[in-house]
């Protein structure tokens, strides 16, 4: 609550009136001193007023201590009184790489969304975190039980893909009455709701200064067909916001990313063959194994760009990313203009500066951005790394410019693409920290920043429950903050997981709850994605609830449509699995309503509602399903193999800084 102090204002209102007394009665003020009176006095006013504006009365507890929060770790010493949101700590030898971090963002907000970084030319990283960091389309979204134990390539929400999906078609697994986990069930169905990507292929290789690769087209092996032509694929579990992801200590919903980047892929120090090259010399080039900590969002970045679900053809590695993004040893070879399919807003908080509007691209290039970000050891050389047929590397001389390089020919920078694109596009989404949430402010102290009944659902979200499989909770409370706890919204943060052994040597056993991880909790059978588990365990990493009114669909299969759905689960015990052993939490409609309504409204961060900086972006066309539906498509004009569907289109538009007027809408609205 805000408290004005008036005392110091009645004072300066009694001088005012005795110098305006002065003035228009007794002259005795000059009239070169008068103005400078009216100065002081509104000055005076508006100093004392500011100061007794920001006098601020502390929540009362329990709502601002938030005291329900489970037992003390090493990585919570204070659970009674969290902190509020701040970042957590860059690669501590980052600078033996990184010159300037300014061109380091640039690097990175450029090649997240790029739609040249696909091998079709169209699917970037944005691709499927273009709305509040996550997707919000619904036509060609469904991914058939690809993980499950008995891999299952059935469509079974809407009998195919290519097929537009209706809030009549969740929750997943549908229930008589929904706060009945015994009721009838009415619907069970092992698909994912998730993000559409490339068209299946295989790489034949990249073209320097093309942002199209040379692949073939072959039959998709997963079911991504409308007779006999193919649509885009669909990753097999649900695409999570990237925005805070900065917190988390590993990366996607099994925790494959670890914590370690290895500057080659996402296994951390469990992969003792990962290496790059570095030039002491540029006649020299030695090869190497670096280590940067708190990085794994770095590890994250280098699966994506080689996934044939999300942005590559079969068998592109990440070296050829490079060669077809930078200049080969020939200048008269063109490069790819970064962003060159898209504008770029010259309000952009970023790339701004560099926007070539009302052109798409930017002025600059990639070879430029990497050499004004990275240290010359990295990418400054005259040998060529050959890769031999056994995957053996000879180090040769630099051909004549004016040569191309053969397909397994590789410059310093090409193989070091790994390296630079991990660390780049890690500090760009690093920066994407969305913490001024009415709850924020409610915890700094502005009791207005909640609404009443947000209050009451925040109340709820920390309240345990106390509940068993059999008896409804007697606390009242939805015990969220055992797994979602305060500020970071999930147990799987850096901060909570501060001293849990690592799981960068790949052991299972330590990809638990202390780190974040939760096993059986009810969405989905185990035999049908085991995440971090087995076929008889399922575990994944629980997901930060920020801004979670904008990034339905939910859980890590996408089963849940709305937020009422996702309530309604844990109020009925979950069990969704088969299971029988979880607590109900025995929440009335009253309750359900109130904790919806803080869940969607009072972790809402308004910058990323209405994108304004850090969160506005360029351009971008994403892949919208195909003309028809899922029992028919057009075949495009694509001749290299099997048909493949003609995309629809959909246009982001470029935002600067100050954002847009109107949001977005969400999933399904």
């Amino acid at each position: 609550m805000i408290s004005i102090n008036f005392t110091p204002i009645i004072i300066l209102t009694v001088i005012l009136t005795i110098l305006l007394f002065l003035w228009f009665q007794l002259k005795l003020i000059p009239k070169k001193i008068s103005p400078f009176v009216g100065i002081f006095v509104i000055v005076s006013v508006a100093i004392a007023s500011g100061e007794s504006l920001a006098q601020v009365t502390p929540n009362p507890p329990p709502l601002n201590n938030i005291t329900s929060v489970p037992p003390s770790t090493t990585g919570d010493p204070n659970p009674a009184t969290p902190s509020l949101l701040t970042l957590v700590a860059e690669p501590s030898n980052l600078g033996d790489f990184v010159n300037n971090e300014t061109a380091l963002l640039q690097l990175g907000k450029s090649l997240f969304w790029d739609m040249q970084l696909g091998s079709d030319g169209i699917q970037s990283c944005a691709s499927c975190h273009f709305h509040a960091g996550a997707d919000n389309r619904s036509k060609n979204q469904i991914s058939p039980g690809l993980l499950a134990s008995l891999k299952d390539i059935t469509f079974q929400v809407g009998g195919g893909p290519n097929y537009q999906l209706s809030l009549a078609d969740f929750p997943f697994h549908k229930l008589a009455d929904p706060n009945d986990r015994s009721s009838t069930v009415i619907s069970d169905v092992n698909d994912v709701t998730s993000s559409q990507g490339v068209f299946y292929s295989i790489l034949n290789r990249t073209v320097p200064g093309q942002a199209a690769d040379d692949v073939t087209s072959e039959p998709d092996p997963d079911g991504f067909q409308v007779n006999e032509i193919n649509v885009r694929r669909v990753e097999p579990r649900n695409a999570p916001t990237v925005i805070n992801t900065i917190f988390n200590k590993l990366q996607f919903w099994d925790g494959r990313a670890k914590e370690t980047f290895n500057g080659v892929n996402i296994s951390g120090a469990a992969d003792s063959s990962a290496f790059i090259y570095k030039a002491d010399r540029p006649n020299t080039l030695s090869r190497v194994q670096v280590t940067l900590n708190n990085s794994s969002l770095a590890s994250l970045v280098t699966a994506p760009l080689l996934s044939p679900f999300e942005t590559s053809a079969d068998g592109r590695q990440l070296r050829e990313i490079g060669t077809k993004f930078l200049s080969r040893a020939s200048k008269k070879l063109n490069t790819l203009t970064p962003l060159g399919k898209q504008i770029v807003d010259p309000q952009d908080s970023v790339l701004g500066r560099e926007s070539n509007s009302p052109q798409p691209g930017l002025k600059t290039n990639y070879d430029h951005l990497i050499k004004q970000a990275f240290k010359r050891e990295w990418w400054n050389s005259n040998k060529i790394i050959q890769l031999n047929a056994d995957g053996s590397q000879t180090i040769l001389q630099q051909r004549a410019v004016g040569q191309t390089l053969p397909e397994d020919q590789f410059e310093l920078r090409d193989w070091n693409f790994s390296l630079f694109s991990g660390l780049a596009i890690q500090k760009y989404i690093s920066t994407l920290v969305a913490n001024q949430t009415p709850f924020d402010k409610f915890q700094a102290g502005d009791t207005r920043a909640l609404t009443t009944q947000e209050q009451r659902g925040l109340a709820t979200f920390v309240t345990a429950s106390n509940g068993t499989p059999t008896t409804p909770g007697t606390n009242g409370g939805g015990n969220c903050n055992t797994c979602h706890t305060i500020p970071e919204f999930t147990r799987a943060s850096v901060r909570r997981t501060a001293g849990v052994s690592s799981t960068d040597l790949g052991n299972p056993l330590i990809t638990n709850a202390a780190n974040g991880f939760i096993p059986n909790y009810g969405v989905r059978p185990a035999s049908d994605d085991p995440g971090a588990g087995d076929f008889t365990t399922s575990r994944f990493k629980i997901p930060s609830l920020r801004n979670v009114g904008l990034t339905a669909p939910y859980m890590h299969n996408g089963g849940m449509a709305t937020l009422e759905q996702v309530v309604d689960f844990y109020n009925r015990g979950r069990g969704d699995d088969g299971g029988r052993n979880a607590a109900l939490l025995g929440l009335s409609d009253a309750q359900k309503a109130d904790l919806v309504a803080f869940l969607r409204n009072g972790l809402t961060d308004q910058r990323v509602l209405y994108e304004q900086a850090p969160f506005d972006h360029p351009q971008l066309f994403v892949p919208n399903g195909h003309p028809g539906d899922q029992f028919s498509a057009i075949p495009s004009n694509d001749t290299n193999g099997t048909p493949t569907a003609t995309d629809q289109l959909l246009e982001i538009p470029a935002v600067g800084r100050n954002g847009v007027a109107t949001p977005q809408n969400n999933f399904l609205e």
